[in-house]
């Protein structure tokens, strides 16, 4: 996680939410602000991402408040639990109460979905990642909610490595002309992965010299029956209608990963409330 970025983007966050000011907060206390404290509660039972949120979020207001964590990212939450207290002046805990809550429900909600989908699999040797189905602008969060939940990540953008689909496909004219062309101008430290539909498509890739093979919306059985074609030099992926409910048909594949499109862009949120706790009687 890279927590210069993260300040950055947090501080756009709240910027965008506050405006010229809270309106309310700053006009029903009054100075020197009275301090208090509040609790961040799971109303789910989930996995919890997002104590780099809390941690630096707080740390752009004021870096006195107190900020003690009762669960750490990648932990089981269970409805009713305490995730986190905070305590310090009640504007700043009011005011950043829903940037921050925003993105603690988003991050957690895909944590649990992933966590549900590397389970639902149960084969440690095939690893779930992500794709670049993100949300603009959180992407660096996103993926860090795969990883809170047992996955990993795939390409962080298009300047990560080579992945020829379909239409870059389609636009030259065959794998083996996409492959040779972007061969020629590459760096050997560059990656180049080939979508491959069937057959024929993967006898072509592996003549081609591709590095990493994706059985793009293949059926398990057809993966099984093709797989064993495969070099052990090349990687393989699966991906495309694959969901939560049918990864485990996946489990015998033998492919090295299965990419899931929806972790991060149909993830629900996992339902997280911020209570103050005491306050002015």
């Amino acid at each position: 996680m890279n927590r210069l970025q993260l300040r950055q983007q947090l501080s756009d966050f709240f910027q965008e939410d506050i405006g010229n000011g809270d309106v309310t907060s700053d006009r029903i206390f009054d100075q020197p602000y009275p301090s208090g404290r509040g609790e961040f509660i799971a109303k789910q039972d989930g996995i919890f991402s997002g104590e780099v949120v809390l941690e630096e979020g707080y740390r752009l207001f004021d870096e006195a408040i107190k900020l003690e964590l009762l669960k750490n990212d990648g932990q089981e939450v269970n409805s009713g639990d305490i995730i986190a207290r905070v305590s310090g002046p009640y504007p700043i805990l009011l005011t950043s109460e829903r940037v921050i809550l925003n993105l603690l429900q988003r991050l957690s909600g895909i944590a649990t979905v992933t966590a549900q989908a590397v389970s639902n699999l149960a084969n440690e040797q095939i690893k779930v990642t992500d794709t670049r189905k993100t949300t603009p602008g959180l992407r660096m969060l996103e993926k860090y909610a795969v990883r809170c939940g047992g996955g990993m990540n795939h390409r962080f953008g298009l300047d990560d490595a080579v992945m020829l689909k379909d239409n870059h496909i389609a636009a030259v004219g065959s794998i083996t002309e996409a492959v040779n062309k972007v061969r020629a101008s590459i760096g050997h430290m560059v990656k180049v992965e080939v979508e491959i539909e069937n057959k024929q498509q993967l006898q072509e890739a592996i003549t081609a010299g591709a590095d990493v093979i994706m059985f793009d919306n293949m059926s398990p059985k057809e993966i099984k029956e093709q797989i064993d074609l495969v070099p052990s030099h090349i990687k393989t992926e699966a991906s495309g209608n694959i969901t939560v409910e049918n990864i485990h048909l996946f489990q015998d594949s033998k492919v090295d990963m299965i990419s899931l499109g929806f972790i991060t862009h149909s993830a629900q949120a996992l339902d997280i409330s911020f209570n103050i706790t005491g306050g002015a009687k």
